[in-house]
């Protein structure tokens, strides 16, 4: 039977690519997006899959409406992709209070919001998928990106504590990685002010963004593609890296802390209270 979908920040990016893959795959598709007409294509080529809604996922007061209409006109939800996003670099001393807070609004207080907005109707029928899109950055980090790896790091816990919860229920949740594909993320970046002292470490990643935008080894497609497969598969994984990079990033990083865990062991251990 086809699904439904629910995809925010759908006429762009890795929005846009799931959106045509589940189009492509006989699914519905409601596009979710900020900016009224910015899903017209996808609904003029698929008339019958792909209808365009309104949704400020910081809106959170809206997300319960949005929802309640979906499952009014299609009956249910069968996939839920918490895609809206930006990106922001800066250093921690660079960062103001409000940028930190709207990163968190968009990353995790909306989404978290959608999931309590959709759970409902998916604990009933006892099956459904949530879709996290997170980052390589929600599992390591370096100069320059600390407000948009915390908000992926939050997520990343918030969803791996969601998947405890409700896989009993039926009901998938994937945590998706990626690396640096072509979505144009990086062509939308937030910048803070500059401390001339991080010139030679958060200005490197500045320079990073600004070079690699349109030149990145991941292709969107096959990204949705994989998501896709992920979600069909037998045991869907709580994570999926994607793009050489992201794997090999997250690998180097996952050594790393191993090393850091057992040089420490003894002492790490030798913290427990003397057992008499």
């Amino acid at each position: 039977m086809s699904k439904v979908w629910l995809v925010t920040g759908a006429n762009s990016g890795f929005g846009r690519a799931i959106t045509e893959a589940a189009v492509a795959a006989g699914d519905t598709v409601v596009a979710a997006v900020r900016r009224a007409g910015t899903a017209a294509d996808l609904v003029a080529a698929h008339p019958d899959q792909v209808e365009e809604t309104l949704l400020d996922v910081t809106d959170i007061d809206e997300i319960d409406t949005v929802v309640d209409d979906l499952v009014a006109r299609h009956g249910r939800i069968d996939v839920l992709v918490n895609n809206a996003g930006r990106t922001h670099v800066g250093a921690a001393e660079e960062d103001i209070d409000q940028q930190l807070r709207e990163l968190f609004e968009v990353h995790v207080f909306g989404p978290a919001a959608l999931v309590r907005a959709v759970l409902p109707y998916m604990r009933k029928r006892r099956s459904g998928a949530i879709v996290q899109l997170s980052s390589m950055g929600g599992q390591m980090s370096f100069a320059g990106f600390s407000a948009y790896s915390a908000t992926k790091f939050a997520l990343e816990g918030y969803s791996e504590a969601l998947s405890a919860e409700v896989g009993p229920l039926g009901i998938k949740v994937l945590v998706v990685e990626p690396g640096g594909f072509r979505t144009g993320l990086m062509g939308n970046a937030t910048a803070s002010g500059q401390i001339d002292v991080y010139a030679d470490t958060v200005g490197v990643t500045r320079a990073m963004i600004d070079s690699s935008d349109g030149s990145q080894p991941g292709d969107p497609a096959k990204a949705a593609t994989a998501i896709l497969a992920a979600l069909d598969a037998e045991r869907t994984p709580l994570r999926l890296p994607l793009g050489s990079d992201s794997v090999d990033a997250i690998l180097a990083h996952l050594d790393s802390v191993r090393a850091d865990i057992t040089g420490w062991e003894k002492t790490a251990r030798g913290t427990d209270f003397d057992v008499s």
